[in-house]
This record gives C-alpha cells, sequence and structure tokens, in this order.
C-alpha cells in the first residue's frame, strides 16, 4: 500500500465531527499522522467558514486538499485553484425563484418550531432549512427526529424537484436540518474535477451519508473512487486505522 499513491477524502459532519462541532483532538492528531502515510482531503458541503469553525482556522494549510461547497471552492496545498458561483451560472431570476418558492413552502409548513436563517446562499449552492440554521443544537437534534419520522425534507425536495425540473437542479439532504440545491454534477464528485487521472493509484472517500439521496452518495459510488461508510468520527478513525495501519 505504502507504495501507491492514495488520497483519502473525508466527510466533515458524522465523519470527522459530531455534526456542527468542532474536531476533536484526537482526530486531529489523526489525520495529521495519517497525512504521514497518504495525501488527505476534505470535501464538505458547507462553506469554508464553517469548515474553519470545525476542523480549524489553519486547515487549508494542514491536508493536501480542502473543498468546500461540495469542491465550488477548492484548495491544494493552501492555494485557491478554483471557485464557481451559482448565481453567474442559474442567473439572478432563477435564483430568486428558487428562494421564493422556499420561503412560501417553509411559511407553510406546520412544524414545531421555526428559528431563522431558512436559506443561506452560498457560493456554489442554497442551503435550505425548514427550521431555520439559527436554531439551537437541542432544537438541531430534536428536529432531525421529526424530520425523519415525518419526512420534511424529503416532500420539500419532491415538491421543489417536480417545480424546477427544467433547470436540471440536485437536491441532497446531509446533516441534521437541511438540504443543498445546486446543478447536476456540482454535488461532491465535482471535487474530483481537481484530482486529475493518473495522479494517483487510488482515492478513498469516507463519509456517512452514502444512501441513495446523501450528499454523500455520488461521490461514494463514483467509479474512481473507493467509497467508505462510516457512522461517526470513532468508525472514521477505525477503520482508516485498520485500512492504513496506523
Amino acid at each position: 500500500m505504502s507504495a501507491k499513491k492514495v488520497l483519502v477524502l473525508f466527510d466533515v459532519d458524522d465523519t470527522l465531527t459530531v455534526p456542527r462541532k468542532q474536531v476533536t483532538p484526537e482526530v486531529k492528531d489523526f489525520l495529521l499522522k495519517l497525512r504521514t502515510k497518504v495525501a488527505v482531503g476534505i470535501v464538505g458541503g458547507s462553506d469554508l467558514v464553517k469548515q474553519k469553525e470545525q476542523l480549524g482556522n489553519n486547515i487549508i494549510g494542514e491536508v493536501d486538499y480542502s473543498f468546500s461547497e461540495n469542491g465550488l471552492v477548492a484548495y491544494k496545498n493552501g492555494e485557491l485553484i478554483g471557485k464557481e458561483a451559482i448565481h453567474t451560472f442559474l442567473g439572478e431570476d432563477n435564483v430568486k425563484a428558487i428562494v421564493n418558492f422556499a420561503l412560501r413552502y417553509i411559511a407553510d409548513l406546520d412544524i414545531p418550531i421555526k428559528r431563522g436563517t431558512f436559506v443561506e446562499f452560498r457560493s456554489g449552492m442554497l442551503n435550505i432549512s425548514p427550521i431555520g440554521r439559527n436554531c439551537s443544537q437541542e432544537e438541531r437534534d430534536a428536529y432531525e427526529v421529526f424530520d425523519l419520522a415525518n419526512n420534511i425534507r424529503k416532500d420539500m425536495v419532491k415538491a421543489m424537484q417536480d417545480k424546477f425540473a427544467h433547470l436540471k437542479l440536485k437536491f441532497s439532504i446531509g446533516g441534521q436540518i437541511s438540504f443543498d440545491v445546486f446543478p447536476e454534477g456540482w454535488d461532491k464528485t465535482y471535487c474530483l474535477n481537481y484530482i486529475h487521472d493518473g495522479e494517483f493509484d487510488e482515492i478513498h472517500f469516507f463519509g456517512d451519508k452514502t444512501f441513495a439521496g446523501g450528499n454523500d452518495y455520488e461521490i461514494y459510488t463514483h467509479p474512481r473512487v473507493i467509497g467508505h461508510s462510516v457512522k461517526n468520527p470513532t468508525d472514521t478513525v477505525a477503520q482508516v486505522t485498520a485500512l492504513f495501519g496506523l
């Protein structure tokens, strides 16, 4: 294995950290140790600000690749190598129509509580949360249980798929409270555009939302990638340690 050129990519929430929480010192040390054997990359759906909040302000210099917003914002060895914007790709009128529809839909939802920031504009996507991203961790945890039992996000995604079929959008449920909206092909496989064929003998990906419709599914099943499904950071460390003999 050591003779091969290997890249290991990681999701963030429920893979390296508890959702929206900071990485533990133990996982941080694990990444540094892993990097002595293979190239390491992060590929998360959140923006770079949130990636830094969870993994540390110096994360782009501590890994070989840092892909935020599924790779729409891409760093290699600490240097920006690519950036794409959803509003220039779709056009402002289409973005406005998506936001308006989402806000009207959420306004009519009967869920236990609502907070604020229901639509978050990111460089490469829109993140939509029925409860609102301003909810507390306790409210986030309770909403996740309610959502899974009542298909709130799944039903909203279906409604938006029907409404905006002509725009060829992708909807990806991730984390506890929200889902992402972006053009087809802008899922986590987008980051592979920056990794040229032949650059690595193997590309591994570790993530938790590897089921169909989850935001790790496309890269988990991509033919260039060896996918690994994990349950939490402890499981991630155990699987990687066994695979690479750390």
